[in-house]
């Protein structure tokens, strides 16, 4: 598959992470300069995983007006920051550093017992950033979720709902081998992500490579992943070795 559009989506083949980053770095800072060149402040969403990770280093070094900018979180287990797999204590350690570090992190988990419980409040909270957003870095799994839109949840079709009006909600992945030893998940809504002024999929390897080839021809709730497609031309998939 050579560089092309799809649903006027950008899919980009490139030669390394290194050059996936670089390309994804000049395309975040440019726009979060500019949203808060426009509107005084920017909101930049980010999902956990080890893919971004670079890209989130790479970042947290970049001349921005940080002080400014709102990073929310695109999914997240259902668990206290400071434990283990949490997405928060993961933004913290490799983005909200060196410069960076005047960030303003807006968490996706409240008091509440179950992420059913707290959805709604999450939902008011990230109101106040969008949508739209400015910014959304997405990954995918092999199984072809990305945020906690896993195949096989019982959720998943509330939360990929092209008219789902919150925008968090509950995600139950009991079952799911994506999920891992974290089943209860809290997610930005279909409508949420795709809405945003700019959508960054990073496919690394070529495994990875295969499974976003393929979804392109499945079903959305066999590859949830598709469901950023939406996005159209707001959408860059950045796919390398």
């Amino acid at each position: 598959m050579s560089d092309q559009n799809y649903n006027g989506a950008r899919i980009l083949n490139l030669k390394s992470k290194a050059q996936a980053v670089g390309i994804a770095s000049e395309i975040i800072t440019a726009e979060l300069d500019l949203a808060v060149e426009k509107r005084a402040k920017a909101s930049f969403m980010v999902s956990g995983g080890s893919s971004p990770k670079p890209l989130y280093e790479n970042l947290s070094k970049a001349d921005l007006p940080w002080e400014a900018i709102f990073v929310g979180l695109v999914d997240e287990r259902w668990v206290k920051e400071g434990e283990p797999g949490s997405n928060a204590t993961f933004i913290r350690d490799s983005l909200l550093q060196n410069k960076a570090a005047n960030a303003h992190l807006m968490p996706m988990v409240t008091d509440h017992e179950t992420a059913a419980q707290g959805a709604s409040i999450i939902s008011s909270f990230y109101a106040e950033l969008g949508p739209p957003f400015d910014v959304a870095v997405m990954g995918m799994g092999t199984d072809g979720h990305t945020a906690s839109w896993f195949p096989d949840s019982p959720d998943l079709s509330a939360v990929i709902n092209e008219q789902a009006s919150s925008i968090a909600m509950a995600a139950m992945a009991e079952g799911c081998p994506g999920a891992g030893d974290f089943p209860e998940r809290i997610t930005l809504s279909r409508p949420a992500i795709v809405s945003a002024r700019n959508i960054l999929l990073f496919i690394p390897g070529a495994a990875k490579r295969a499974v976003f080839t393929a979804a392109l021809e499945k079903d959305v709730m066999d590859a949830p992943v598709r469901a950023l497609l939406d996005g159209g031309e707001n959408l860059t998939v950045l796919m390398c070795d």
